[in-house]
């Protein structure tokens, strides 16, 4: 049950108790709390907070905004800077308030934030700031984002150096409880030493959520003595530049060091009575290492007891050499581990360096006393490779059954791995469905172009021509610096709006005085998609862009939209600006290459991601509009996938092929699928998608009371309760971990929830890492390391069966749900043969996890079913595990997180339900899913070459007449009788004749598209996916009266209304002249090569059949199986074909008669 009430807003506005929030809105908390404390001491403050984002610092904007009034009532300002660097300047101003006796206030504290390479990019004001310094009644916090091992950003950072370089104080924290105290103790810390404060925060403290102790009060600031200079240490108008460096190294620096041991920032965590090894450990690290030696079987106790003892640092510089000195004299060895940088273990070093020879210790960290690499800093340091140094570093005096246990399994790990099937996929983020960069980013034949910060970063990988990418504000300026010694006439410029804003209008101005040629893309998208979809941070609109580039000197402007009729009535554009449609894109890159000089296309289109978002508020249209995909028409040749680049292009198998079908749950409307040349697509005018008529609400309701309560699983006497959630980003994974925190916060219970954001969220990789404890100092470490996952809730099977993942897992505790839908990656846009290695997933999966307590059903199957949305999947899986006993949370706290996130309230709830439903009973949901099943015809799967005949050979007298199965019949049969006196042979062969002389003889004419949409089965389908009142619309590009497309010369399609479908109901019964001098079709130059390709095949499989021995039955088999790679229609097909008229030669060239012949 409960233990007691929650509401939202508690994160900001309770001032006792236990409360939850994120590490971004702890920075949001940290604000408000200032103020108050403040307002309690009797000064007039007012805060001040701007920056830039970028991961991990992604949501702290957002959750400011969110904060409305709040800031307003705590006289906060948010500003939300143009760029990092004006964003650091606008904070150096909130220390010069008193400068002029004008101020409102008493003084105002700052902050200042930013991912690690946004605070290189504002060094210059950042230095003359701290160097100038805080004002007495302010502060400045300046906290940076930093990712040393790359979990969510492109480079390794680590800024603690960086603040050391600049002679400023550095603050750490741990948690996101350390995020609220550290920086209350970091505003007193910069108002006492005049010093701007760097504050380190990482993805574990700011993508992170845990319960944490509300009390403003906790902190009690201790003031220390320090004699200052007679002007003091703090900011103020008349100050010298030639006296700040001396009063910072001698004042500011050493006040710092005075303020860390009066307030104990540094101290000993771990005391022991005879102290013999020494950790000393800082900010994550230091959580670490106390998971390292609970998963080593070390209590604290016994840590004690053993000698062990750690220096816990949170402010690494200046360093307290006297705190150093203090701990380490007489150890006999300290162990210092940190991440990236060797910061601590220098000032241990220089503590140690005057300390009598007996009772100096052994300094080991980053390498042993040998010289040999220990903390190795070119991996990552977790939990994991700590126990593995401290194991190593006790040995000599202590190991036991457990340590030797726990080592040898973090010791074998890769030996693990190479036990299990190799996969031969990975998911990498991707660009969204319907994302406008899928279109944007293309470029003509013979072109190049160069990457970019955020989404345009992940075109590098998509086979565009595009690679590299640079800093922010440095887009092109490298062409600079390679065009006047390359052939290359030209290149494109990738460039989102948001970084246009940011600093790309500054790299424009730079190519036009160099006199490149370049031609820049911009892309209005109308978010900063990469972060969270935040709106551009001032005021930017098409036409001022155009403006803006002609006032910088630019002549050829283009604007490029998939609504170009909005454009119509006459915008402010600049003179000569053109408008055109996204399908002229090609052609019109093929002219602006062209252009000397610099040139700029303006590609508008609205951020997919942010249309979804902006949907559910009601706050963008929603066109009555989807697109429905024939599979019988469809020849699986994924032109749409070329098209469109979109995901929610998936594979459908069927006993016809490869065929294609939309993701109707995450397709975001782009329609770009349906240029793919294919009369497969069919637009559906109004209804809505289907959902199941199973139970109504109310019979639900009643049932579900009736579930049994499971027995919730109990807490370990020490340490946390662990889940791992996995999934594609992008598709609510991170919502899942949200409820699981706050429904913890309701029951009273420890919890930390760490999310993968970043790229991830782009289609990636997303792992959600979850503790749960009886008190939140149970918990130690945020991720969950090697082999301690309790539970596993794959949301998405392919994350779940990679590496990392798998390392987290136990198969002799490790519970499993798992969702065995194949989500296939961005790369079967490219790859239309692109195979899902589903067993080797799976086989993954059971070889890591308790198989008796591991359950695998497709998840978005049932959810679409029920719920009629695939995204309803996360919640069921949440509800089965529920029911399973897999999770220790009560379910009426589960609801209320439901309730409170207040997003589709009452459907997610029902999910959560039906979860509980099918862990309960599951033959009792496939029963209530049965009635639609049923309806479905039985599709009867051939296994031997003539149950394929069979089938295709109905099929073809279908298609044409029995006369035209029967010559179908007599090929195969022949291959098949041939073939059974093949020594080994087990039909290969006359499998593939049956496959591939059906595909050449079916080939999809006009009449025969007419007979596939005039069937039954194809309204069928539709109805089994549709529901209300609809129209049809079918596109097609009809020979001869197909438009073509200027550039190419291509036929393009056009739509055609409902009463299509009449048409094709007549047109197909003319099948009958197929073929013959009165089929007008028959003369087109498509239909004489499909006939010809019917009749080389046959005769090629003649050739084989007389020669056909053990030795080339292998080659006989490729060669009669190159039919099925001729899918499409039109010029896509005409592709096809000489690709495997090509490879037809070279295999025959191969045969040994041929081979003869061609060598005499």
């Amino acid at each position: 049950m409960p233990k007691h009430k929650v509401t939202l807003k508690d994160r900001y506005t309770q001032h006792e108790g236990r409360i939850h929030l994120r590490g971004s809105q702890a920075m949001v908390r940290l604000l408000l709390t200032q103020r108050l404390r403040d307002q309690a001491a009797g000064l007039n403050t007012a805060g001040f907070v701007s920056g830039y984002r970028g991961s991990p610092m992604t949501a702290i904007d957002e959750e400011l905004w969110r904060a409305g009034n709040l800031l307003d009532e705590h006289h906060v300002k948010f500003w939300p800077g143009t760029n990092e660097h004006l964003a650091m300047t606008s904070v150096w101003g909130t220390q010069q308030t008193n400068y002029y006796n004008d101020s409102n206030y008493d003084g105002v504290y700052g902050m200042w934030y930013g991912k690690g390479p946004g605070l290189d990019q504002s060094l210059d004001a950042l230095r003359q700031g701290n160097w100038h310094g805080a004002d007495r009644n302010g502060g400045v916090l300046v906290c940076a984002g930093d990712d040393p091992n790359m979990t969510s950003t492109i480079n390794n950072y680590a800024s603690e150096l960086l603040f050391e370089d600049l002679y400023m104080p550095v603050l750490y924290p741990a948690d996101i409880q350390e995020v609220l105290d550290m920086g209350l103790y970091g505003w007193a810390l910069s108002r006492f030493c005049g010093a701007w404060v760097g504050y380190k925060l990482l993805p574990e403290t700011i993508e992170t959520s845990a319960s944490v102790d509300g009390d403003i009060n906790r902190v009690q600031v201790v003031t220390p003595a320090f004699e200052f200079p007679p002007e003091g240490v703090n900011a103020f108008l008349k100050d010298s530049v030639y006296l700040q460096e001396n009063r910072i190294r001698n004042f500011r620096l050493p006040a710092a060091v005075e303020f860390a041991r009066a307030n104990r920032l540094n101290y000993i965590s771990h005391p022991s009575p005879s102290p013999r090894i020494g950790i000393v450990c800082m900010g994550k690290t230091w959580r670490d290492v106390r998971q390292a030696l609970v998963d080593l079987g070390i209590s604290e106790q016994q840590a004690a007891d053993l000698g062990i003892t750690i220096l816990k640092i949170a402010m690494p510089f200046p360093i307290d050499i006297q705190t150093y000195r203090e701990f380490a004299d007489g150890l006999e060895e300290v162990l210092v581990i940190e991440e990236k940088r060797d910061q601590i273990e220098n000032g241990v070093r220089a503590a140690c360096y005057d300390l009598p020879s007996e009772r100096r210790p052994r300094l080991v960290g980053r390498k042993d006393e040998q010289g040999r690499p220990l903390v190795d800093n070119a991996k990552p340091v977790t939990a994991d490779e700590i126990a593995l140094v401290i194991a190593a570093r006790i040995a000599h005096f202590h190991d036991s059954d457990w340590i030797k246990a726990r080592v040898k399994r973090l010791a074998g790990g890769k030996e693990r791995a190479t036990r299990l099937p190799a996969l031969s996929m990975q998911r990498l983020p991707y660009f969204c469905s319907g994302c406008p960069h899928n279109t944007s980013t293309k470029l003509p034949e013979g072109s190049r172009g160069l990457g970019g910060v955020g989404c345009h970063y992940m075109v590098t990988w998509m086979d565009r021509e595009t690679y590299t990418f640079c800093q922010m504000g440095g887009e092109g300026i490298t062409w600079i610096g390679q065009e006047p010694f390359v052939k290359t006439g030209h290149i494109f410029q990738n460039l989102g709006d948001g970084t246009y804003f940011h600093s790309g209008s500054h790299t424009i101005r730079a190519a036009i005085t160099a006199g490149i040629n370049i031609t820049y893309k911009i892309l209005y998208n109308d978010a900063v998609a990469m972060t969270g979809g935040q709106a551009v941070d001032g005021t930017l609109t098409v036409d001022q862009i155009t403006r803006q580039v002609r006032n910088e000197g630019v002549q050829r402007i283009a604007v490029v939209t998939d609504e170009p009729e909005k454009y119509s009535s006459g915008d402010n554009f600049a003179s000569g600006t053109t408008v055109h449609h996204r399908k002229e894109l090609d052609s019109l890159q093929q002219e602006m290459r062209e252009v000397k000089g610099v040139s700029v296309l303006v590609y508008d289109q609205t951020c997919a991601s942010e249309k979804r978002r902006r949907r559910k508020r009601g706050l963008y249209p929603d066109p009555p509009k989807r697109y429905f995909i024939n599979d019988r028409v469809c020849e699986g040749c994924g032109d749409c996938g070329v098209a469109s680049n979109c995901t929610s292009i998936q594979p459908l198998e069927t006993d016809f092929g490869r065929k294609r079908q939309i993701d109707q749950s995450s397709c975001n409307k782009d329609y770009s699928c349906v240029e793919g040349f294919c009369p497969s697509f069919v637009t559906v005018h109004g209804g809505q998608l289907r959902k199941m008529s199973g139970l109504s609400k109310s019979e639900f309701s009643h049932e579900s009371e009736k579930l049994p309560q499971p027995r919730l699983p109990a807490f370990p006497e020490s340490g946390s309760y662990t889940l791992m959630v996995t999934g594609v980003g992008g598709t609510g994974v991170v919502t899942i971990g949200a409820l699981l925190g706050m429904a913890a916060h309701i029951d009273d219970l420890g919890v930390s929830i760490v999310d993968q954001l970043g790229f991830a969220q782009k289609g990636g990789p997303v792992v959600t890492h979850v503790r749960l404890a009886r008190e939140q100092d149970m918990i130690h470490a945020s991720r969950i390391n090697n082999g301690a996952a309790e539970v596993l809730l794959a949301c998405d099977m392919l994350v779940a069966g990679g590496d990392k993942v798998l390392e987290s897992l136990d198969p002799s505790k490790t519970r499993a749900i798992i969702n065995t839908e194949e989500n296939f990656t961005g790369d079967f846009t490219r790859d239309k043969d692109l195979a899902y290695p589903a067993d080797n997933v799976l086989a993954r999966l059971k070889a890591s996890t308790r198989q008796e307590d591991t359950d695998f059903f497709n998840a978005s199957r049932v959810a679409v079913k029920l719920l009629g949305d695939s995204l309803g999947a996360n919640l069921l899986l949440t509800g089965f595990a529920w029911q399973r006993g897999m999770i220790p949370i009560s379910e009426e706290s589960l609801l209320r997180a439901i309730e409170l996130n207040g997003v589709a309230v009452d459907w997610n709830q029902e999910a959560f339900r039906w979860g509980r439903r099918l862990a309960h009973e599951p033959k009792m949901v496939e029963k209530l899913l049965r009635p639609e099943e049923a309806a479905q015809a039985l599709v009867f799967t051939p296994t031997t070459a003539r149950d394929w005949m069979e089938k295709f050979s109905a099929e073809l007298v279908e298609y044409q007449d029995r006369g035209y199965a029967e010559r179908y019949n007599t090929l195969v049969d022949k291959v098949i009788q041939v073939e059974n006196g093949i020594p080994g042979a087990r039909g290969e062969l006359a499998i593939a004749t049956a496959k591939s002389a059906y595909k050449l003889m079916a080939y999809k004419d006009e009449y025969e598209v007419a007979r596939l949409y005039s069937a039954p089965e194809f309204l069928k389908k539709l109805r089994e996916q549709f529901d209300g009142d609809y129209t049809l619309g079918f596109n097609l590009a009809p020979p001869i009266i197909a438009p073509k497309d200027k550039t190419t010369g291509k036929p393009t399609k056009v739509q055609f209304g409902p009463w299509m479908l009449k048409a094709f109901g007549l047109l197909a019964k003319f099948k009958f002249l197929r073929g013959s001098k009165l089929d007008p079709f028959g003369y087109f130059e498509e239909r004489r090569m499909e006939r010809g390709l019917i009749e080389k095949y046959f005769e090629t499989m003649e050739l084989l059949l007389r020669e056909l021995d053990s030795d080339n039955h292998a080659l006989a088999v490729e060669i009669a199986e190159l039919p099925m790679a001729i899918r499409g229609y039109g010029h896509v097909k005409h592709e096809n074909v000489q690709q495997a008229t090509a490879k037809l030669e070279a295999l025959l060239a191969e045969w040994p008669v041929i081979k003869q012949d061609l060598a005499a």
